[in-house]
């Protein structure tokens, strides 16, 4: 281990050294203080659950407080408290019945009530009112026959019991009342008459709904899995954050009466096998108690979760400080680290050049060394380019010259046969386009010229063949401006359009056709393509067509394979001919070039 922090570079042990320093105390601390921090976490986790479950109980109290104060008002009313005891006779009862003023009155209030709240609706179950109360247009059905109420759980607990005022979870309603009216329910009998009375009781419902209540015990959860929920003395659950949860950690009344008492905080205790915190609250006057329950092992995951945020915090800091120990070792080593990736790079490519030092120490005189050494092997380099350059070019004139004794043989043959046919004027006409061809040609030691070159070529090659042949070729030029200046080697579409008109045109029975040279840009390429109406070529002619060892009766096809070579040798291995043919239709020959050179 010894050796290889001995071995290893300067960098390496620069930026080793400043981890060691900023890792060494930290463990020891974490190691020192992680049982206190840990219980620490558990603790706080605990208190802010503490905290909301009793915000949450206000706010459940405040709720169902308003529910009571509209019961208080509506048992204050004068006109009620007249209508459902006897205090008043019947005559004056059914006055109250005629009288719109009054029950308009009792009706805006009633609205008012209900308005903005979370109360659905009001009603009165009595016997006391007259008939025509029950469903009055003014006040619909705000009072009902006390018979309704018969039937209900609720009615039974009022009934059997000295209980004046009941909180109602649903199943103390009927689904009538739960359909049409709401969920949950404050009952109050109002105005009991005296024990051993006959005079049946008056009975106050106001139904609201249970959404207010789940969205409030919602809000009280503040980790993932626990759950609040409100039980009443019949060990019934009123409402809750989440029904299964609820069931999974339900408790009995009388230990929820008990935790209630502990108002520091949760309690621990045990549910059906699982550890867990536990807190109860009294909602109000009523006997629903809020209950908020937190499995153990979650609270543990969550301080496990805190730790390992902490500890994630603590690898994004050494991540941090590791690189700026990186770029302080690299700022100390970064001029032996230049010089070392360049004579590294060497290996691969021509050396470059480091720029000149600006401190002329030991490591100054190593960088203008090596700048000495660089400069030399790119000399070298060069030179060696030159003549391999210089191998190229020649290699490019030997193949051109066997590709222009070829033409003008061929050329030289058709005048001869003009001179014997007496034609003095075609021969003169023929020499002097000869002359014109071969100016062009040899205007220039440059073996590269133009395509609009080459095309002025091919129509000086052509004028000299239609001499010969009786004008029965015809030329089709389509190429853009754009591409008259790509570059290609002198005679590259010659032999292209000789082989046409001698191996393809001529052999037609008709010996008349069409030549076609079309061009156009495909990427970083330029694609001229020469196409005939010929006889076109079977497959054995087609593949040996650019190897030149396609046999003709009228000669080889050496140039057309010269052209091929030359191309490749300029341009490389992806450029070059291509040929496409079809038997008795034509053939097509695609020249692909670059487009910029």
């Amino acid at each position: 281990m010894i050796k290889l922090f001995r071995d290893a570079s300067i960098k390496t042990k620069l930026i080793c050294t400043h981890l060691l320093l900023i890792l060494v105390p930290t463990v020891l601390i974490v190691m020192l203080f992680y049982s206190s921090l840990y219980d620490l976490i558990v603790n706080d986790s605990v208190r802010q659950a503490f905290a909301l479950s009793r915000q949450s109980s206000s706010a459940l109290e405040a709720q169902l407080g308003s529910v009571s104060a509209v019961a208080s008002a509506i048992r204050s009313n004068t006109f009620i408290r007249q209508l459902c005891t006897d205090s008043v006779s019947e005559e004056d009862k059914e006055n109250f019945v005629r009288n719109n003023a009054v029950l308009n009155d009792l009706n805006t209030q009633l609205n008012s009530e209900i308005s903005g709240s979370m109360i659905s609706s009001i009603h009165i179950y009595t016997d006391h009112v007259p008939e025509g109360l029950y469903n009055n247009w003014l006040l619909d059905d705000f009072f009902l026959p006390e018979i309704r109420s018969h039937g209900t759980y609720w009615h039974g607990i009022m009934n059997s019991t000295a209980k004046a005022v009941l909180y109602c979870p649903p199943f103390y309603l009927s689904h009538k009342e739960i359909s049409q009216y709401g969920s949950l329910a404050y009952i109050e009998k109002l105005y009991p008459a005296s024990e051993g009375s006959s005079v049946s009781p008056s009975y106050l419902a106001i139904y609201f709904s249970s959404d207010e209540i789940t969205k409030i015990l919602q809000q009280d959860i503040s980790i993932n899995k626990d759950v609040s929920y409100i039980l009443n003395e019949r060990q019934a659950v009123v409402a809750s954050s989440d029904p299964v949860l609820a069931g999974a950690y339900m408790m009995d009344y009388d230990t929820v009466r008990s935790i209630s008492t502990a108002k520091d905080g949760f309690t621990t205790g045990n549910v059906l096998g699982n550890d867990v915190y536990s807190a109860s609250f009294r909602l109000g006057n009523t006997d629903w108690y809020m209950v908020s329950v937190i499995p153990a092992d979650i609270i543990l995951e969550r301080g496990t979760g805190i730790i390992s945020n902490f500890t994630l915090i603590y690898l994004v800091t050494l991540i941090i400080a590791f690189l700026i120990s990186w770029f302080l070792a690299r700022s100390i080593t970064a001029r032996l680290s230049a010089i070392n990736e360049e004579m590294r790079a060497a290996r691969s490519h021509p050396p470059v050049r480091i720029p000149e030092p600006e401190i002329h120490d030991e490591i100054g005189e190593l960088t203008d060394s090596y700048n000495y050494m660089a400069d030399q092997q790119n000399i070298l380099l060069r030179r060696q380019q030159e003549t391999a350059e210089e191998l190229r070019t020649s290699e490019i004139r030997a193949l051109q010259a066997q590709i222009n004794p070829h033409f003008l043989y061929n050329t030289m043959d058709m005048i001869n046969w003009l001179s014997q046919s007496g034609e003095r004027e075609e021969v003169t006409r023929a020499v002097q386009a000869l002359s014109s061809f071969y100016k062009l040609t040899l205007s220039r030691k440059d073996p590269i010229t133009s395509l609009r070159s080459e095309i002025e070529h091919i129509e000086l090659y052509l004028e000299l063949q239609n001499m010969r042949f009786e004008e029965k070729i015809e030329l089709a030029v389509d190429v853009p401006d754009e591409l008259m200046s790509v570059k290609l080697p002198k005679l590259t579409l010659q032999p292209i359009v000789e082989n046409s008109i001698i191996h393809g045109i001529l052999e037609k029975e008709s010996q008349e056709g069409t030549i076609v040279i079309a061009g156009w840009a495909d990427g970083a390429d330029a694609v001229i393509l020469v196409s005939d109406d010929g006889v076109g070529m079977d497959g054995e002619a087609l593949a040996t067509v650019l190897s030149g060892e396609n046999k003709k009766a009228t000669g080889t096809n050496i140039a057309v394979s010269n052209t091929h070579r030359r191309l490749q040798i300029l341009f490389g291995k992806d450029y070059g001919l291509s040929y496409r043919s079809v038997l008795g239709e034509g053939t097509e020959v695609e020249i692909r070039v670059p487009l910029q050179q």
